[in-house]
């Protein structure tokens, strides 16, 4: 088991590739990678990590939700392994909310994305899923999504405007945690 990845950042050029479809499901690699990711995730307590985030070119990412500190009203998701995902159909309604993400370590930014997408999948069984996603787990299906498409939430921003760092977003969360107390 390997759950030491380097997590690659803005600015090395492999986070940029796009991936590569994933050509057969039961391979013994893909299949201890994916495992790897899942507990790399859930040790991090992570929504989600893209294979070509940690160096690996093929299409797949773990999405994982659950309410914490940062997303206090993220749904419940168990850890699940989305393989040569693809949007399928997407809302005109877009809404911008905060994004962060490990590969942009200290930054966070406001991010435009589609309210619902209908998206489809296969799982790491093989199973073909054909789902559709809202406001959260539709924001987090996109923003992985686009790292194996070689892009990053930074690239979405509107504005300079509309990032800030992590200590200030930080801050601003609590100070409205405050406000909502009273």
């Amino acid at each position: 088991m390997n759950t030491n990845f380097e997590i690659l950042e803005l600015g090395q050029s492999d986070l940029r590739r796009v991936a590569l479809p994933v050509t057969d499901i039961n391979d013994v690699v893909l299949q201890q990678n994916i495992d790897d990711l899942i507990v790399f995730v859930q040790q991090r307590g992570g929504m989600g990590i893209a294979a070509t985030q940690v160096g690996i070119n093929q299409r797949f990412f773990i999405m994982s939700s659950h309410p914490n500190e940062r997303y206090p009203y993220a749904p419940d998701m168990p850890a699940t392994c989305v393989i040569n995902p693809e949007i399928i159909w997407h809302s005109a309604a877009v809404e911008k909310d905060w994004e962060g993400c490990l590969s942009v370590p200290g930054l966070r930014a406001l991010v435009p994305r589609y309210q619902q997408i209908e998206v489809r999948y296969s799982l790491r069984d093989g199973t073909q899923i054909q789902v559709k996603y809202d406001d959260f787990m539709a924001r987090l299906f996109q923003h992985e999504l686009d790292h194996l498409d070689g892009k990053v939430f930074v690239d979405r921003v509107e504005s300079t405007m509309d990032m800030m760092t992590e200590s200030s977003w930080r801050s601003m969360l609590a100070e409205k945690a405050r406000s909502n107390a009273k």
